[in-house]
């Protein structure tokens, strides 16, 4: 049984003098073009904790939680995943990216290969787990994300909840310490997001460290323990939600929130 099965997110989550997760300290990114995407973001992310990242189209989101597994190279500051740099050349980044899960936009599911071998591909090359080890976690995953009676199907049979859904599993199957969630929701049709969120939100109840792009304000609201605003390259908030949606200081922020709630 995997441990986001069996624990509270109560009883899991870290107390403060622990050692925090992901620390990011002045990170600066600019594309090829000179356009200068991260301006000295800086952001440190507790066990257990689960951190929520919104703003513009443009602002950054994105481009900052993907440098915490290397697909997004940086130029200047320093990231650390659980003790480990990550270096601006990405070097060493495997050990890195065996620590953390990632779900995408898109759902990055091997189309040829059906549900349950998507789940264990990952564990038995590179966690060393022999198949029946292997296809036996990968069956508890889709009990969890409810599509056991899926597993044998594949990519293109399912709808797009489902998938997503499967593209959890499959991180969930790596063990991660961190989950980097992408936009998770926003190439779903509006009857699949729930169905995705309600899994985000067990696993966040579980005690897994999160750090979420979305503009799900219901989940934020009610999953995050902090929610950071990006706008422009620069982090302009880092508040509980209740402060973010219901006292917002910043002025950006308050054009923000008068844009997205309606």
């Amino acid at each position: 049984m995997t441990d986001f099965q069996t624990h509270s997110r109560s009883s899991v989550t870290a107390p403060p003098e622990t050692k925090p997760i992901i620390v990011a300290r002045n990170v600066e990114k600019w594309y090829d073009n000179g356009f200068h995407v991260l301006k000295g973001v800086s952001l440190t992310v507790k066990r257990g904790e689960v951190v929520v990242l919104m703003g513009p189209s443009g602002s950054g989101k994105s481009t900052f939680i993907r440098t915490f597994n290397g697909l997004e190279p940086y130029q200047k500051g320093s990231i650390t995943i659980d003790g480990t740099p990550i270096a601006h050349n990405n070097k060493g980044i495997e050990l890195v990216r065996r620590e953390v899960g990632m779900v995408f936009q898109q759902f990055n599911l091997f189309p040829h290969l059906t549900v349950l071998k998507n789940i264990t591909l990952g564990p038995i090359h590179l966690r060393r787990l022999t198949k029946s080890e292997a296809e036996a976690n990968a069956m508890e995953l889709l009990e969890r994300v409810g599509i056991t009676h899926q597993a044998n199907k594949y990519p293109g049979q399912l709808s797009g909840g489902q998938q997503q859904r499967v593209a959890i599993a499959r991180a969930l199957a790596m063990q991660p310490k961190v989950m980097l969630f992408d936009e998770p929701t926003s190439a779903l049709d509006p009857e699949m997001v729930r169905e995705v969120l309600d899994v985000m939100r067990s696993l966040a109840k579980s005690g897994m460290t999160m750090v979420c792009v979305t503009h799900e304000v219901g989940f934020a609201r009610e999953v995050a323990d902090r929610i950071i605003f990006l706008a422009d390259g620069y982090l302009v908030a880092d508040t509980t939600p209740e402060d973010f949606f219901n006292n917002p200081k910043e002025e950006r922020l308050q054009k923000f929130l008068s844009q997205i709630l309606h």
